[in-house]
């Protein structure tokens, strides 16, 4: 039998209890996406075309004004910032990311700063940060709003830590006519999530599509206004614009779309339930295990995406058993089979939303070994 791609190229599979992390290759693709995607492969089309009818088709699906396929989260960040900088200027969208306007100015609350926002920084805006580090003031943002202000960033991951609330962010900036964009890139599930940014105003709103949607791992889901959407268009590929390397193909389209059609259909207490059941097994085995601590969690905080899934919380006294939990989840990961899981100074965090049937007991098994047979660093 033929070995398997990744087993050619010398790469490990990985049991996931992690999450959907890019890093770890996003979700795994239902057979009905693969199949959308195999189907599109066999055929040329018209991609701008393509784009306009997959993005009503989505529009139509959700329930919002405008959709736009995009290759991942962090093009849509930066073809969204893009468009609010530049309008339907055909002069200024070819001019990005140098020749900036008067208006170039996104601002963003100070703790909301993050490695994403990158994003937004490639289009060439000027980043204004307002707030401080652990809370922010209305008279803040209202202060920072100037004719230089091309729109407001707001990631959803940091909302809980000190910020101002969406709805109080998204009345303040339109009252200087000022759009607000939406880093919603991991906030799904609950699915009434794909709309609940744009009900409560928000411009242009970002999703990931590689992660709970279940679609391809480079695909994104950009929402919002038809009128900005219409100007994001203007700077994604296939034009010779800012987002011409950010390039979605054929098939990524076709996989996003079934995904979200198969998960807008979705019975969502019955995906939870599964994953609460993952979490029982995994809180009773490994509580089993001697001197081992296992306890069901629901986190917040940033990194912890999303918030709605139930997480097992692993610990032990590292001092008494000689492991640390970053050791032993190196030890995890370097095993056989190699076990991705989330981890703290303090704590190992197990995620369900991504273990397929059987692996939990695999899970149990290997983190029960490490911690009751610890190996040292220079071992592994």
């Amino acid at each position: 039998m033929t070995a398997d791609l990744y087993e050619r190229l010398g790469v490990r599979k990985i049991i996931n209890a992690h999450g959907t992390l890019t890093r770890l290759g996003g979700t795994l693709l239902a057979p009905a996406v693969s199949d959308a995607m195999r189907q599109a492969a066999e055929h040329w089309v018209d991609l701008p075309d393509l784009l306009v009818r997959s993005g009503e088709h989505v529009a139509h699906l959700l329930g919002v004004e405008a959709a736009l396929i995009t290759a991942g989260a962090a093009a849509g960040l930066a073809v969204a910032a893009a468009a609010c900088l530049t309008g339907d200027d055909p002069a200024l969208i070819q001019s990005l990311p140098h020749g900036l306007p008067a208006r170039r100015r996104i601002l963003i609350p100070k703790n909301h700063r993050n490695g994403y926002d990158q994003g937004l920084r490639q289009s060439g805006a000027e980043l204004v940060e307002f707030g401080w580090i652990k809370e922010t003031e209305a008279w803040q943002l209202e202060a920072a709003l100037d004719e230089h202000t091309a729109a407001v960033a707001y990631f959803v991951e940091f909302a809980d830590f000190g910020s101002l609330p969406l709805p109080q962010v998204i009345r303040l900036a339109h009252a200087r006519g000022v759009p607000v964009i939406v880093d919603a890139a991991a906030e799904i599930p609950p699915v009434a999530h794909l709309r609940r940014f744009t009900d409560e105003g928000a411009d242009l709103v970002i999703f990931s599509g590689g992660k709970d949607i279940g679609g391809p791992q480079s695909s994104g889901l950009l929402i919002g206004r038809r009128d900005l959407i219409g100007r994001c268009r203007l700077h994604a590929s296939p034009n010779y614009s800012l987002g011409r390397s950010m390039k979605v193909g054929k098939e990524e389209i076709a996989g996003l779309v079934v995904a979200l059609e198969g998960y807008v259909a979705q019975d969502e207490a019955a995906e939870m339930a599964g994953w609460e059941a993952i979490v029982d097994e995994l809180v009773s085995r490994l509580g089993a295990a001697p001197g081992v601590s296992a306890r069901r969690v629901l986190l917040t905080g940033p990194g912890i995406r999303p918030v709605t899934i139930p997480r097992v919380s692993v610990s032990w006294d590292a001092a008494a058993l000689g492991l640390t939990p970053a050791e032993a989840a190196h030890q995890l990961l370097a095993g056989d089979p190699a076990i991705a899981v989330g981890q703290s100074p303090t704590e190992l965090l197990l995620n369900p939303q991504t273990l397929r049937p059987g692996e939990a007991l695999l899970v149990a098994e290997r983190l029960s070994a490490v911690v009751s047979a610890p190996t040292s660093p220079s071992s592994t």
